[in-house]
């Protein structure tokens, strides 16, 4: 029996029927061709998975009777967050839905100096929204129950300064350099720079604000191939991908 999941903004109450919106009684009804009677898991984004039966199906609206809920406990005890420059077309879509599909926490779209992407300002909450639906839907894929959040973009040298965490690594193939070893950390920041490269002078800052760099072999990724690779880098060293 296929698993049905479907993300929705609203407040989920075991025992209560959810009257979905028109977006996602279209996809669950008319793409999935689902019907009264099916079971399906509604999450949104509390980090539990409630389950129910569908109750009701129109041409533009539907409800779901709650029967339960649990915890998928599927979140990485490792806390991510990437800074991830801005890119052309729909690589940067692509990225954040691997990124989310790996575990990460949080994602901070970013400006740098070669990152050839206008964003006027009028656009910025719109984009910002759909970055949320993108992994919204990674999410609904991949079982989490937990969304990670995507911030308005930023200026790199903005996010530089202001984000934390236990290790800050700066992605760099011109360096050499590993990951640290003999820690346990529970937090780490990632930098990614856009597809010309970060230049000599971010690299330079962003050590200066305690970022170490990192270098993933020999081949130059694309920007949106090194957040796979450093995600699934990190899950293995130091989140769920370890073996036990």
């Amino acid at each position: 029996m296929r698993n049905i999941r479907l993300y929705t903004p609203k407040d989920l109450q075991v025992g209560e029927d959810i009257e979905l919106d028109e977006g996602a009684a279209n996809h669950l009804f008319r793409v999935l061709r689902a019907k009264v009677g099916d079971g399906v898991t509604l999450f949104n984004g509390d980090g539990l998975d409630y389950s129910g039966t569908i109750s009701s199906a129109g041409k533009r609206s539907g409800t779901v009777a709650l029967a339960s809920a649990h915890n998928p406990a599927n979140e990485s005890p490792l806390t991510s967050h990437i800074g991830l420059c801005l890119s052309k077309g729909d690589r940067f879509d692509w990225a954040l839905q691997k990124a989310t599909e790996l575990g990460v926490s949080a994602i901070t779209p970013l400006f740098s100096e070669r990152v050839d992407v206008k964003l006027p300002n009028e656009r910025v909450e719109r984009k910002q929204q759909h970055w949320q639906q993108v992994v919204a839907s990674a999410c609904e894929q991949s079982g989490r129950a937990v969304l990670p959040s995507v911030a308005a973009p930023l200026t790199l040298s903005d996010w530089l300064q202001s984000v934390t965490a236990d290790v800050k690594l700066v992605l760099h193939h011109h360096q050499a350099g590993a990951l640290p070893t003999g820690i346990q950390p529970t937090s780490v920041a990632l930098l990614i720079g856009p597809e010309g490269g970060l230049s000599a002078t971010e690299v330079a800052d962003a050590q200066t604000h305690g970022f170490l760099p990192l270098c993933l072999g020999p081949r130059v990724m694309r920007t949106e191939t090194a957040p796979v690779a450093a995600l699934a880098t990190l899950a293995w060293h130091w989140g769920d991908f370890q073996s036990s």
